[in-house]
């Protein structure tokens, strides 16, 4: 997540400089064509014009759609804030001896606690680096220039930014031993931790340590944790619809291709400093749409690891430290701050 007060010339430059390039070579080509005079065709503005009309409003639906699931994937994770802390109080509030006959030691209480809160920080992290798992159609994914680049931007902009946060967040440091590799073996980590979490609840009511309506709280919120993972899954695995994402790629195309057969014979109109002013505004005609086509494509996939996305880990790391305060505990990890202007 960008978190600066605005995105500075320089920061714009490195991230669209190379569209402004080679639409400045294809500008001034064609005009230096027409200036020679070795070509002379001439388009009415009239039907560009409602080219571009027509393509600017399908990439404002793509670019609403697209925002749409970013900012549906951050209610989801401000639910998972909600309902750790939530989940917190109640193993903090609800596991007593006030049901027991057999008292259990305050130490012993307290490892449950430990042990529950831990697991849920755990599933945290798994959740995390599940949804952050490249699917086909993500740009990491593809090849040639793009995939390159979306790796480039991954390493500056995204989650090599935090590589060392990662290091000390690993899933040893919450499971016991004898879960973890199992746990980890499976197919979906984070669903058999959250199960894990029940076996564990429904364990602690046959020793009466929580009664029938705190159990049954508690499975509650656990289902509530489900329900919000599956909503973060979905997100990841439903793209945004290809005839939506690609095709208005296309339709830019299209229009800038046409735009100098138009624009430039009009500017050269005005004389010699037509021929000079016809580039630089050709070129940010169509910078300008190429840019709404790419904010709206980097913008469609909340979790794919760059400066675009949900920032998980300092959600995690928020979540990570009040529930270990609940426990008592005063070393704590350090909140995850923004680098480079970019929170994750």
């Amino acid at each position: 997540m960008i978190v600066t007060r605005g995105i500075s010339t320089r920061s714009l430059i490195k991230w669209t400089g190379h569209h402004m390039v080679w639409l400045i070579i294809m500008m001034g080509t064609i005009a230096s064509l027409y200036n020679i005079n070795l070509i002379s065709i001439t388009i009415p503005w009239l039907p560009v014009s409602v080219i571009g009309t027509a393509v600017a409003f399908y990439v404002g639906f793509k670019n609403n759609q697209a925002y749409d699931r970013m900012w549906e994937a951050r209610k989801i994770w401000g639910g998972i804030v909600n309902d750790s802390r939530s989940w917190g109080m109640m193993v903090d509030g609800y596991i007593t001896n006030l049901f027991t006959q057999k008292k259990v030691m305050e130490e012993g209480l307290h490892q449950i606690k430990r042990r529950l809160i831990y697991r849920h920080i755990a599933w945290l992290y798994a959740h995390r680096s599940q949804l952050l798992v490249a699917t086909p159609w993500e740009h990491i994914s593809q090849g040639g220039l793009m995939g390159r680049t979306a790796k480039i931007y991954q390493e500056r902009f995204g989650i090599g930014l935090i590589d060392d946060e990662i290091t000390r967040s690993e899933l040893k440091q919450f499971l016991p031993e004898d879960e973890h590799d199992r746990l980890i073996a499976s197919v979906n980590t984070a669903t058999q931790i959250i199960n894990e979490q029940s076996r564990d609840l429904t364990k602690l009511r046959e020793k009466d340590i929580i009664d029938d309506f705190r159990h049954m709280e508690m499975e509650n919120i656990l289902r509530g944790f489900y329900t919000l993972q599956g909503k973060n899954e979905r997100i990841k695995n439903f793209p945004l619809p290809r005839q939506y994402a690609n095709i208005s790629r296309y339709f830019v195309g299209i229009f800038i291709i046409l735009l100098p057969f138009t624009m430039i014979p009009e500017l050269m109109k005005l004389g010699d400093w037509g021929f000079w002013l016809s580039i630089p505004i050709s070129s940010l005609i169509g910078w300008v749409y190429v840019m709404m086509e790419i904010v709206g494509d980097y913008s469609e996939n909340p979790f794919q690891g760059m400066g675009n996305d949900i920032p998980m880990m300092s959600l995690c790391r928020t979540i990570e430290i009040d529930l270990r305060e609940m426990l008592g505990e005063t070393k704590l990890p350090p909140a995850i701050k923004a680098k480079n202007g970019v929170l994750m």
